[in-house]
């Protein structure tokens, strides 16, 4: 007798066989679908950037969970956690001296969590941590985010380091997540709570970088002019856009094994 396939196991599949062009063709028609319904359904698109905020917070307490729960930190990534604590406290530094607002206090509360995963991975859950996997190197990203930061960087009043300052957050929140898919690639399989916060991750880059987006059309790109001249305002919504693009791939068969009915997940090659 022959099995009835679910449409998403129909659709996974037909996806699955189209050519890399074709995939990424799909991956722009379904963003830009998303991108129609949210401005659709949400009037004040300031609020995409505070829900964004609120997702990767999901995402850490999703972490948090597993940490203490099943006192285990396999195959979470410390690199991933200390870049991204770099990026929210230099963030946070830039929100004082700035532009003081409810920002701040999303990313002070998101950093103080991020600190606490570092110390559980670094100390109390060192056993578990999987180093040997965890070998993406920090500074393949940190240097050039900081040199690019010198070269582009806001053309506002602030004192020229702030500005750099700026940038350089900006630039690195972009690629953060690497080291993260470097161990999922390492390790092929990805245990359920892991798999939560990473896709927390990509849907909270979707939402910041819809939140961007939405912006420049609402403001018919007055709001790139007001970012100030030059490249800066064109790497913004770049940096965005390519945080959203990092994890698409991983979002994608995340939902296929939540559909299929899979608790871990299995990643083919070359996904991450």
């Amino acid at each position: 007798m022959r099995t009835t396939r679910r449409p998403i196991q129909v659709v996974s599949t037909w996806v699955r066989r189209q050519p890399p062009k074709v995939k990424a063709f799909l991956s722009v028609i379904t963003g830009m679908a998303a991108l129609v319904l949210l401005r659709a359904i949400v009037h004040d698109h300031d609020n995409l950037f505070v829900a964004a905020e609120a997702v990767h917070s999901i995402g850490i307490s999703v972490l948090i969970y597993k940490l203490m729960k099943e006192k285990t930190c396999a195959g979470l990534s410390l690199k991933s956690q200390e870049l991204t604590a770099m990026f929210l406290a230099v963030r946070l530094y830039c929100s004082f001296v700035m532009e003081y607002d409810i920002h701040t206090l999303l990313d002070l509360a998101t950093l103080a969590t991020t600190l606490w995963v570092i110390y559980m991975i670094r100390f109390k859950l060192k056993s578990s941590y999987m180093e040997d996997k965890d070998n993406f190197l920090i500074y393949y990203v940190v240097i050039p985010c900081a040199a690019l930061a010198l070269l582009i960087h806001p053309s506002t009043s602030h004192l020229f380091v702030n500005r750099v300052f700026w940038a350089f957050c900006v630039y690195l929140e972009a690629v953060s997540v690497l080291p993260q898919l470097r161990v999922m690639q390492n390790t092929k399989i990805v245990e359920p709570f892991t798999a939560h916060y990473v896709f927390a991750l990509g849907v909270a880059r979707f939402l910041s970088c819809a939140h961007w987006v939405l912006q420049v059309l609402d403001s018919r790109g007055h709001l790139l002019v007001a970012l100030g001249h030059g490249l800066w305002p064109s790497m913004v919504l770049i940096s965005e856009i390519v945080q959203t693009f990092i994890l698409a791939d991983f979002c994608y068969y995340y939902v296929k094994s939540v559909f299929g009915g899979q608790l871990v997940m299995r990643l083919p090659s070359g996904v991450v």
